[in-house]
């Protein structure tokens, strides 16, 4: 079975295209599932819409949901179309997203960490200066946040767990064990990792997460997914047949995909 559950459209503010050109693009590359999971709004923010180049408003959230649930009946005859959203985690600010959730007929809820003390973790400045010590710390804090994202109960999976990575590629080679420590809170609290391939359009040139890391996820039993993390529809199910090759290479022998909150496990 050939799936995407990580795609963007329009509403963000920094991807291209409207929904039904990537379910569009979805049934063209074959696929048989296409989940859309756009950023959601900063519910906790006062206005509208706080950043508008990276998130949707929250006064187009009610709208987002509705043409998801109206393509997916449209489409049914031809794909199964997901209802998603890659949802920020900020743990100061839970019990306004989850307000926001409630009620809403999710398919599944990525939970990604895009910023650090404030930062974005694709800010390539955050590491000028700063000695090796202070790298650590720096990565300690994103692993750090990814715990507690796992811990929150909110989200059926984790976004792109090592992007910190993405303009900096040294990050990779940080030395510190809380990857290991963060891989088996995931693996407890039995929270899905995607293989997420929108890392090879970022200086890093790669997926995330490494190889090394899956190698870890599989040791300590944590379950992963596929996501492009598409911004233009062409993108969609982007290399997902390297990615079906590589982890078994690696040993592993399933994934998941998702339906109404609940996992299900597809043979790679």
């Amino acid at each position: 079975m050939k799936f995407d559950l990580h795609t963007h459209h329009n509403r963000c503010g920094h991807a291209e295209g409207g929904i039904r050109e990537y379910i569009e693009s979805a049934i063209e590359q074959g696929l048989s599932v296409i989940g859309i999971s756009d950023h959601s709004p900063y519910f906790a923010m006062p206005v509208d819409q706080a950043f508008p180049k990276i998130a949707m408003a929250k006064s187009q959230f009610s709208a987002y949901i509705e043409q998801v649930l109206q393509l997916k009946k449209e489409y049914a005859s031809k794909i199964e179309v997901l209802l998603g959203v890659e949802s920020d985690y900020f743990p100061d600010e839970l019990d306004a997203y989850k307000k926001a959730y409630q009620n809403v007929p999710f398919d599944y809820i990525i939970g990604s960490v895009h910023s650090v003390k404030g930062i974005s973790i694709f800010n390539r400045n955050r590491w000028k200066k700063l000695n090796e010590e202070q790298k650590i710390v720096e990565k300690e804090l994103y692993y750090d946040l990814i715990e507690q994202s796992a811990r929150s109960g909110m989200f059926d999976i984790l976004g792109h767990i090592d992007a910190m990575k993405g303009f900096y590629p040294e990050f990779t080679s940080i030395p510190t064990d809380r990857v290991d420590t963060a891989l088996k809170v995931i693996a407890q609290c039995d929270v899905a990792i995607e293989i997420n391939t929108s890392g090879k359009t970022k200086d890093c040139g790669g997926w995330y997460p490494s190889d090394e890391v899956l190698e870890k996820a599989l040791h300590y039993g944590v379950k992963v997914t596929f996501g492009s993390d598409a911004h233009i529809p062409e993108r969609v199910g982007d290399e997902f047949e390297l990615v079906v090759q590589r982890l078994k290479d690696i040993g592993f022998k399933q994934w998941a995909c998702f339906r109404n909150r609940e996992r299900y496990m597809v043979e790679l």
